[in-house]
């Protein structure tokens, strides 16, 4: 980990408030009444209830949907026995998982117990208050003794992630590499380095899809497991042990198909991978240096499939691919356990997955750079939307077909819809624009280089490599501030800084600037004294003369006049009347865009329906299919007034220009937001579902539902994105956060890309 990884990490979990997470109500309590339900005496008929039929909880209570993820700390990442203390901020994390990727709430429990017996009774003891434990980071071979006992004790699902997890993903992994080779899980070799609870499990996973025992061989840190091995062995590790004098890794891998390594960094030599079996394919998961890294083994076998536990490789084995969509699936059935085979189900439906071709939705997304079902895409995207789409059912049909169901599923469209709406509320919104920004970076200059939220934001592009930062600035400030904020940044070296006070470019940029704002009142002289005063020109100046792709700036001084020198400078695309302004929101009810916040005061008929047209391709930038609203104070036709008429002209202008578009209006914001009310005022409307970029007759109605938005639902902007420049350029607001810049980077890096593809 990198110092200022490290720095960063420590801020993101002290600030603003400690930890990553809360307890929130989610019924109202605003009156006598509401308290009399909640609580005292009201509450005494649902206890009833439950007491008379226990069913009755998962009606009347949150617990099946309530996961305990428990840890005792003795095997916390690659850190080893910690304590459960210093294991919280991992269970934390994984709570955050949980509820992003499936809306699964949890507590995590750390639990100061390492005798087996001891923890075994405190976890069980909590089973009336959940409706599933994750067992996480407890070493082996205990981990086995706890899970197995818990499994018996208790009538809810426990999951040993670090298991089970991976091994399902294995499993999937495996599948479609032996699928493409033409090769039978009953015939081929296995050999494993590593004989954790991981890797065993993963052992253990693939005997049931089929592979023979004996034709799997493991070496460990002691050497090769065979029969007779005193050292290190226990009953779980036996089951493996051959009948062989063989005794280290590179005598028993000749002639593999399959190398499955959850060990150490290196373990598996070039040579090595030059003796395995046509077709090979390799799981080196040791992170994170992996027991080869990928290009090394592609130098000796041109032919091998390649699967790591790293982001910056294809066919990236991340447990969050299943874990919180297989709790889905046997939470909404109220599962007495995750049996062997839901987990087989749950294998079975990511190679699935892997093997469907993209959807349109989530190759834009992703800049049609989806890769098709082959070697370098062996299984899914940990963010494909469609995962908890093809997990969840499976693992609750599997459930249901093994009686451990107590609450099956009647109607299986309503439960798929029901996940459909959840796909796009996981918070995880940006991470397909920065995969794509990844893809091929490019130079972002940001005007205000000075400011330390630039300079945190630049350092982040660097490290994630989404972007070429340019910093305008003067380097001596630069660097002094790098160093007071602890940023290893080093102006000139790591990136290109552009000093407003001796630029060798500076009469080309007078030039320029006159040349493209000459007729809009600056004058020559003018331009002398900008060029060296205004960083927004200059940066505004370097896109023009291509010595940047993208310019981000607006940290500090007036939007508006940041906008004007944009406008003279950049100017608008071809065929687009004048520059607006788009604004996301992300809130815990859902992901939704706000236009026009913070350009066009009271724009047209003809301008709203234009800026809805290029708003909604932004939105597809993000993977999302647009739903318009066209939000007034008015619901179809109910009144008169300019903003409803003018909001109904718009939405016959936008569906003839671009009658693909869902999209209808005039309606009220409630309207919009829910189709249960949208169905009471107008059955016939062609807008389905719940509205996700809400267009407003006038700059003060978007204005204030976004700064509403941020206060009153903690939601998290993203913005303000401005539509239609001649190129990627945004003006930020004084408000906005390093976090905020970075979002900004990958989008303008994505929109730079597509203009260039254009």
């Amino acid at each position: 980990m990198s110092e200022d990884l490290r720095s960063g990490a420590l801020v993101y979990h002290r600030s603003p408030r400690p930890g990553k997470l809360e307890i929130q109500a989610t019924k109202p309590l605003g009156n006598q009444r509401d308290l009399a339900l909640a609580y005292s005496p009201g509450v005494a008929a649902p206890c009833e209830a439950i007491a008379a039929d226990p069913n009755m909880a998962a009606e009347y209570t949150s617990r099946q949907n309530l996961v305990a993820v428990v840890s005792n700390g003795t095997a916390v990442l690659g850190l080893g026995d910690i304590g459960p203390l210093a294991s919280k901020p991992v269970m934390e994390g994984k709570a955050v998982l949980f509820k992003k990727f499936a809306g699964i709430d949890v507590f995590d429990i750390e639990v100061a117990e390492k005798e087996v017996e001891r923890l075994v009774d405190v976890v069980a003891a909590l089973e009336p208050t959940f409706g599933g434990i994750n067992l996480e980071d407890i070493k082996a071979p205990e981990c086995f003794e706890v899970e197995a006992r818990l499994r018996d004790r208790m009538a809810i699902p426990v999951f040993h992630d670090d298991q089970h997890g991976t091994a399902i993903i294995v499993g999937a992994a495996v599948t479609n590499a032996l699928n493409l080779a033409g090769k039978s899980i009953s015939e081929v070799k296995i050999v494993a380095s590593g004989a954790g609870a991981a890797a065993l499990a993963c052992l253990n996973m693939l005997v049931s899809l089929g592979a023979r025992r004996e034709n799997i061989w493991i070496s460990d840190i002691e050497g090769v497991v065979y029969q007779g091995r005193t050292a290190l062995m226990d009953r779980w590790k036996a089951v493996f042990a051959q009948d062989t004098d063989k005794r280290k890794l590179a005598e028993i891998i000749e002639g593999a198909d399959v190398f499955l390594g959850l060990s150490a960094g290196g373990v598996l030599k070039p040579a090595m991978v030059a003796s395995m079996a046509r077709a090979p394919l390799i799981l080196a998961l040791a992170n994170p240096t992996p027991e080869i890294m990928p290009e090394e083994a592609k130098a000796v076998r041109a032919d091998a499939m390649i699967c790591t536990g790293r982001s910056d490789y294809p066919n990236q084995v991340n447990n969050v691919l299943c874990f919180p969509y297989i709790f889905r699936g046997a939470l909404d059935v109220a599962a007495t356990t995750i049996n062997e085979e839901m987990k087989r189900a749950a294998v079975d439906a990511i190679a699935r997955l892997a093997r469907e071709a993209p959807s349109d939705i989530a190759a834009r997304a992703y800049g049609g750079e989806i890769g098709t079902f082959g070697p370098e895409s062996l299984i899914p995207s940990p963010f494909d939307p469609r995962l908890i789409l093809r997990i969840a059912p499976a693992v609750a049909r599997a459930a249901m077909e093994t009686g451990v169901a107590k609450r099956p599923i009647g109607d299986w469209d309503a439960y798929t819809e029901q996940l459909s709406r959840f796909v796009f509320r996981s918070g995880f919104i940006m991470k397909p624009l920065f995969t794509q920004a990844k893809d091929d970076a490019r130079r972002v200059i940001y005007a205000d280089g000075e400011d330390e939220r630039v300079l945190r934001a630049a350092q982040v592009a660097l490290e994630e490599g989404i972007a070429v930062p340019i910093l305008v600035g003067r380097p001596a400030v630069i660097e002094a501030r790098c160093q007071r904020y602890g940023l290893s940044l080093r102006p000139g070296k790591d990136l290109e800084v552009i000093n407003p006070e001796d630029d060798p470019r500076y009469r080309d940029y007078v030039a320029t600037f006159v040349e493209r704002a000459g007729r809009r009142g600056i004058t020559p002289d003018a331009a002398r004294a900008l060029v060296r005063t205004s960083t927004t020109v200059i940066a505004a100046v370097a896109v023009v003369r291509g010595d940047a792709d993208a310019m981000i700036c607006g940290l500090e001084g007036r939007f508006q006049s940041k906008l004007r020198l944009i406008r003279d400078i950049i100017g608008v695309s071809p065929g687009v009347r004048d520059l607006s302004a788009m604004t996301l929101v992300i809130t815990s009810k859902g992901n939704y865009f706000l236009a026009d916040t913070h350009v066009r005061a009271n724009p047209s008929a003809e301008e709203i329906a234009e800026n809805a047209v290029l708003c909604a391709e932004h939105v597809e930038r993000f993977g999302i299919t647009p739903k318009i609203a066209l939000v007034c104070h008015s619901d179809f036709g109910e009144a008169d007034t300019a903003s409803a008429v003018k909001m109904r002209e718009a939405l016959g202008l936008i569906r003839q220009r671009a009658p693909q578009l869902e999209v209808d209006g005039e309606m009220q914001g409630d309207t919009a937001l829910s189709q249960l009310v949208r169905e009471r005022k107008l059955p016939s409307s062609r807008l389905t579902g719940e509205a996700n970029l809400l267009i407003m007759p006038n700059i003060d109605a978007a204005n204030v539902a976004y700064q509403f938005s941020k206060v009153l639902a903690d939601a998290l902007p993203i913005g303000p994105i401005l539509i239609g420049p001649a190129r990627p350029a945004h003006v930020l607001t004084s408000s906005v956060t390093a976090r905020g810049v970075v979002n900004m980077t990958a989008l303008a890096v994505v929109e730079a890309q597509a203009q260039q593809a254009r």
